[in-house]
């Protein structure tokens, strides 16, 4: 009877020692699981629900199922001109076959390490193979004219515009792009996918989340930049200077037509006036002729001797209201 109860203790022990190591486990959602029985995969689940397991000896290794994401290091990578840029790149992508990948990683870590290398190497390959412009552009728009261009140029007339591009003497027309940036992305993508199809792991896309000119091909294009703008802003310089002198011309012309006006005008009226005078003159002569004479002389004596400090004279006639009102009577 004791070993009956002996049994019976043991029996229940043992149920609750497999219950408390269960049989059973959960998949969440946005997770998928490997089951591996000695180290051999003996199952997989990619749908969230309840499962059951073989105590002891089943060990469950959980994956995310959602899309993943991947921040590349920056590099710095020639053109197919041989400028070099800095690129970093980031990437998305999930576990596409769990199993598969278990046996090519175990962990995500190890997956991180072996996607960083095939993503550099992809968008290496595909950089290099390019010009400049089809990596930072993604259309030829930049070529077309916008509304931007056509106000900057807002008030001008349409042969001062002329002039200007004259005066700029360069060309504004960019170097057209084939592919750009949008398919070159499509293409490193496609480039990696040749050598992550066998580790379980789909590759969504690659995007360039940042291209920067390398230190010395920044200062090159800074200083190209400075020159354009240096360029443009002597061409309005000149351009200014050429209609300052333009209106400085005509501004001249209308001040001597006024002025020979204004004289013409003067002129004419000096002539009335003397011819006023003369006639104001007559007049008074023919009245008084010895007050017109005497009054004459004194005008005369005011102009010619204020400028003599002395006067030494004979009885000459044109003195002869200085010895008497009368005039040498």
């Amino acid at each position: 009877m004791k070993k009956s109860y002996i049994a019976i203790i043991l029996v229940v022990l043992a149920f609750f020692i497999f219950l408390a190591e269960g049989p059973f486990y959960v998949v969440d959602e946005g997770s998928q699981t490997v089951t591996t029985r000695m180290g051999r995969i003996v199952n997989t689940h990619t749908q969230a629900g309840l499962y059951m397991k073989a105590p002891f000896i089943d060990k469950i290794t959980t994956y995310p199922a959602r899309i993943l994401s991947l921040e590349g290091d920056s590099e710095r990578i020639p053109t197919k001109e041989n400028q070099f840029i800095i690129v970093d790149t980031t990437s998305r992508w999930r576990i596409s076959d769990p199993a598969l990948f278990y046996q090519s990683f175990k962990t995500l870590e190890g997956a991180y390490i072996k996607l960083s290398d095939v993503i550099d190497s992809a968008t290496r390959t595909i950089i290099t193979r390019n010009r400049l412009s089809e990596i930072v552009r993604s259309s030829n728009i930049i070529n077309e004219k916008t509304a931007a261009q056509d106000s900057s140029l807002s008030g001008i007339a349409d042969d001062e515009s002329a002039e200007i591009e004259a005066l700029l003497n360069v060309s504004n027309q960019n170097e057209n792009v084939s592919k750009g940036r949008t398919r070159l992305c499509d293409e490193m993508t496609e480039e990696a996918r040749k050598m992550m199809g066998e580790f379980g792991i789909e590759l969504i896309d690659i995007v360039p989340r940042q291209i920067k000119y390398s230190d010395e091909l920044t200062e090159s294009v800074y200083n190209r930049m400075i020159k354009e703008r240096n360029q443009v802003a002597q061409a309005y310089r000149s351009l200014g200077e050429g209609k300052k002198a333009e209106w400085l011309g005509k501004l001249e012309n209308e001040k001597r037509t006024i002025e020979s006006e204004a004289y013409k005008v003067s002129e004419e009226t000096k002539g009335k006036a003397d011819a006023e005078a003369a006639a104001i003159y007559a007049e008074s002569y023919s009245r008084d002729p010895k007050f017109y004479e005497f009054w004459k002389s004194l005008e005369s004596y005011k102009t010619t001797m204020g400028t003599f400090d002395t006067t030494y004279s004979t009885k000459l006639d044109y003195f002869k209201y200085l010895y008497s009102s009368g005039g040498n009577r």
